[in-house]
């Protein structure tokens, strides 16, 4: 069952106009929200972050706070499945193929779920290889909008190169990963990012980050150099759906030893522990 524009329905039977905006240019943004044990994690966070991006494209919100959390509980109680993942998407709507907003807007608003399966094991024992490539996206990365072209080709150049994840590189420093955020370890400290125009803010990227600092793991927030990356002892990436995962070789050259690092399986610890602590406790 999914949700389209106040109705709930078989996929099957939800149709969308051609004359959408989101079809015809893109415009439109998105969220992923992962739900445990039929629970959404930091819904609060994930809804901030799509008010974000409906800033950035001025579109106005078509749901309160309140009322997109009575929808998502609904879209999961329609549905089966203990761990899932809510796709949710909001356009401009529908109305003649010119590039200025149409004067009257009404949103089309699109729920669905997605079984979740947690990150095979093996990957957190052996870890993932990855390459790099240069950011060549636009300005306006910590929109989450689904004009996602830039980033489908970056991962398809991992897939062709037998990887999971492209680590990209905008003018010698470090950015995101095509679908994720990525940290870098060295000499104990957590290196990261700052969280502006150039990355999505992912919500994961909050937990690693409030984790670290709980549990006295130095954190350093800000530009990271491509050459920090190079000599990473560990380097991980970061979403929503595959939670932490180790990068351990990248460009074909190993990542430190080549081995999940001990500061990974720290902080792969404490996100299971806090996952199972948020899920307990809304639960009560």
């Amino acid at each position: 069952m999914i949700y389209l524009n106040g109705k709930f329905m078989p996929l099957a039977e939800a149709m969308i106009p051609v004359l959408d905006r989101g079809f015809i240019f893109g415009d439109g943004v998105y969220e992923v929200i992962p739900v445990y044990s039929r629970l959404p994690f930091r819904l609060s966070e994930h809804l901030r972050r799509l008010q974000h991006s409906l800033d950035g494209i001025k579109l106005t919100n078509p749901h309160s706070d309140a009322e997109w959390t009575r929808l998502v509980a609904d879209l999961i109680a329609r549905n089966d499945g203990e761990d899932q993942y809510l796709y949710l998407q909001v356009t401009r709507g529908v109305a003649k193929r010119d590039h200025a907003f149409p004067k009257v807007v009404k949103q089309t608003v699109f729920m669905m779920r997605s079984p979740l399966l947690p990150p095979d094991p093996a990957l957190k024992t052996s870890g993932v290889t990855a390459i790099t490539a240069v950011d060549n996206r636009w300005l306006r990365c910590d929109i989450k909008a689904t004009s996602l072209l830039p980033n489908v080709l970056l991962r398809q150049l991992a897939v062709e190169a037998g990887t999971m994840e492209a680590v990209l590189l905008r003018e010698g420093y470090l950015t995101e990963g095509a679908a994720s955020n990525v940290f870098v370890v060295k000499a104990g400290a957590l290196f990261a990012p700052p969280k502006d125009n150039l990355m999505l803010p992912g919500i994961t990227y909050d937990v690693v980050v409030e984790l670290a600092q709980a549990d006295g793991i130095p954190v350093q927030i800000g530009p990271v150099p491509e050459s920090l990356v190079r000599i990473a002892d560990e380097l991980w990436l970061t979403s929503s759906t595959r939670e932490v995962l180790p990068i351990t070789t990248l460009d074909g050259q190993p990542v430190g030893n080549g081995q999940p690092g001990p500061i990974f399986q720290r902080m792969d610890a404490l996100y299971q522990q806090h996952k199972a602590t948020a899920m307990r406790q809304r639960s009560e």
